[in-house]
């Protein structure tokens, strides 16, 4: 079997980017020169000086105001490198000629990875595949499917793309895999990963594509069949769990998030966003208190309103749009906000299903977790904003 030349990065980045290294520090940066240099090569032109160009006047800005320069220039050069990994997601997108073979791929391989981390998670060994971590108020010490990579909310968003991908597949008759099998494979990691900010937004993203073509997707026949399965599913546990299992983890966590006693859910949004607005005090509203700050001003004021231990060495601000805001002041967020609805207009999102699901994913899930370098988060966009997969095309579907 031949493999595709594409293969080997988008296995390391998929499954094995973060494994064994320091946090913080990737295998796709460290092949940033030679992606940067593959990119020259194939598109016949420079990539990254507009990026450079683009910062210099905000850079010098954040001087002016005052930083601290170590940590600065250290953050910067990281989100230099994310970029040119950006570039290169956008390079072979354009240059693949069949992504879905490898998503094939990659969905088989995780579904064995699955399979091995189950029996695994009974074992001393479960430290390989699994997470223990906090999970609520009443819930310490929960174990969460995270494979090799640094924490099981990113492993989850790291697999919607294949999610919703092999999902239109289904609904469409266009899988190559038993539909009941490949309902497994899909469903199966996101509720071993536990991770219910991405759960969450895939079911909004559904919902809002079905309501936007409802007309067309009612006509489909498995979108029917499959709608009323779920909605039994959906019923039948939530009946068995009210009766037999009213204090299980997921009815404990619902409960918290309703009654407003949920840490993580109120920690990743609203408190987020006020963490945000106490570093801008510091600083500029307007422009923020740039890369690499956080840690510098905000680092006693995160570590002690999330309460984390004295031990504690890293802290963050646990979402990306807010997280946006601290850095670049209300400037920054709204350049992001703007650049994401001109883009959406731009490149007709609409026009696809796959690209709208994404699309309205991560739109909503910016404001629920995330980190402004999450590659995993923008490699969602660009594929959102970029025509591949004309399969899932609106107008195609129609004819």
């Amino acid at each position: 079997m031949r493999i595709n030349k594409f293969f080997p990065v988008v296995f390391i980045y998929f499954f094995i980017n973060s494994w064994g290294l320091p946090f913080g520090l990737t295998y796709t940066a460290l092949l940033s020169p030679l992606l940067y240099i593959w990119m020259i090569i194939t598109r016949k032109r420079e990539v990254l000086w507009p990026f450079l160009l683009v910062m210099l006047p905000v850079v010098l800005i954040h001087l002016a105001i005052g930083v601290d320069a170590n940590s600065y220039f250290v953050s910067l050069l990281n989100m230099t490198l994310v970029y040119i990994f950006c570039q290169a997601v956008y390079t072979f997108l354009i240059r693949c000629e069949q992504p879905g073979k490898i998503f094939h791929h990659l969905l088989v391989i995780n579904f064995i990875c699955c399979l091995i981390a189950i029996p695994l998670l009974f074992t001393p060994l479960y430290d390989l595949f699994w997470m223990k971590q906090f999970l609520t108020t009443g819930v310490t010490d929960f174990r969460r499917l995270s494979l090799l990579t640094y924490e099981p909310s990113y492993y989850a968003l790291l697999f919607t793309p294949l999610f919703f991908f092999f999902l239109l597949q289904l609904l469409f008759f266009r899988n190559t895999i038993n539909a009941w099998l490949l309902l497994v494979m899909l469903l199966l990691p996101l509720v071993l990963s536990f991770s219910l900010g991405v759960i969450s937004a895939i079911a909004i993203a559904v919902v809002i594509t079905f309501v936007s073509y409802y007309k067309k997707f009612l006509h489909n026949k498995r979108v029917i069949s499959l709608l009323g399965l779920i909605g039994i599913v959906i019923l039948s546990a939530l009946a068995v769990g009210f009766i037999f299992f009213p204090d299980n983890i997921l009815f404990v966590r619902l409960d918290n998030v309703v009654s407003g006693k949920d840490p993580s859910g109120k920690g990743r949004t609203f408190d987020a966003f006020w963490l945000a607005d106490q570093l801008l005090a510091k600083k500029s509203y307007l422009w923020g208190i740039g890369p690499g700050q956080i840690k510098i001003l905000g680092f006693e004021l995160i570590r002690d309103f999330y309460g984390y231990g004295t031990d504690t060495a890293r802290v963050a601000i646990p979402n990306a749009a807010a997280e946006t805001l601290a850095i670049f002041g209300w400037i920054g967020l709204s350049v992001r906000i703007l650049a994401e609805c001109i883009l959406f207009v731009y490149t007709k999102v609409w026009c696809n299903y796959y690209r709208l699901l994404l699309f309205v994913f991560v739109f909503i899930y910016q404001f629920t977790g995330s980190f402004i370098t999450n590659i995993a988060e923008y490699v969602i966009w660009i594929m959102a904003f970029t025509a591949v997969f004309p399969e899932y095309d609106v107008i195609k579907e129609n004819e």
